[in-house]
């Protein structure tokens, strides 16, 4: 019998399941091995009975907490796909303003009527089995198969835990921080496995694959700092999507 799987989100933009569409032919043979219950984005079906629970999204009111605690009581093994999920993402930089004031702006008298809450990852409030990290998870979908279909042979996936700088010197890219207008990058203090995508076009990676564990936090700010960012500047760069490391994440 093929393991059942189910497809949920929560705050979020929903992109991490648009890529897992976008899969092509690499999700033509992931779908022979399971059988999917339960994906908005790809039907209407909706199934209550799942092994495995692929989890997208924030968590960001007391609605999705009571969700998100049914849905780890159900499933046997449960994935957060992409940073929002895993790290809260670019829902957390709500975290670093007054809620209360902020609902009061845009509802006005009815405010109290929602149950919004700080936003926060997934693992904040239930056990994650694994991680299939970024923003979105690689578009290619390597990653993101590579985990389920370990999962399914009963294995342990390979999710690198060195930083993105390693990848960089891997691909022969000049590092941003050593051109003319240095570009503020967070590469050596997040977890590779995205083919330093960003940096390889020009770009600062953004940190959307989180942390390495034990990053040398002091020694970035320096090199931030050297890069002309005061710490105020520097803890918005890390805010953008790593807002939870603040509060103990």
């Amino acid at each position: 019998m093929k393991p059942k799987v189910g497809f949920f989100s929560f705050t979020s933009c929903e992109g991490c399941q648009l890529v897992v569409l976008s899969m092509a032919d690499k999700l033509l043979d992931l779908l022979g091995a399971v059988e999917v219950v339960n994906f908005r984005e790809a039907s209407s079906y909706k199934g209550e009975d799942y092994d495995v629970a692929i989890v997208e999204g924030a968590l960001s009111t007391v609605h999705e907490i009571e969700e998100i605690r049914a849905i780890r009581k159900q499933a046997k093994i449960l994935i957060a796909i992409g940073a929002c999920a895993h790290i809260g993402g670019i829902n957390c930089i709500r975290n670093f303003d007054n809620q209360f004031e902020i609902k009061k702006a845009v509802y006005g008298e009815r405010a109290a009527n929602f149950d919004s809450i700080l936003a926060q990852p997934i693992d904040a409030v239930v056990k994650v089995d694994y991680y299939s990290r970024g923003c979105p998870p690689n578009r290619d979908g390597e990653e993101f198969v590579e985990i389920v279909t370990a999962i399914l042979q009963g294995k342990k996936p390979y999710i690198p835990n060195f930083p993105v700088c390693v990848q960089c010197k891997m691909k022969g890219n000049v590092c941003t921080f050593h051109k003319e207008k240095p570009i503020t990058c967070l590469g050596p203090v997040t977890r590779a496995g995205c083919n330093a995508h960003c940096p390889s076009y020009g770009n600062a990676c953004i940190g959307c694959r989180g942390l390495v564990e034990e990053p040398n936090l002091n020694a970035h700010q320096e090199t931030l700092s050297g890069a002309g960012l005061t710490v105020e500047e520097s803890l918005n760069f890390y805010r953008m999507l790593n807002g939870m490391m603040e509060v103990g994440k």
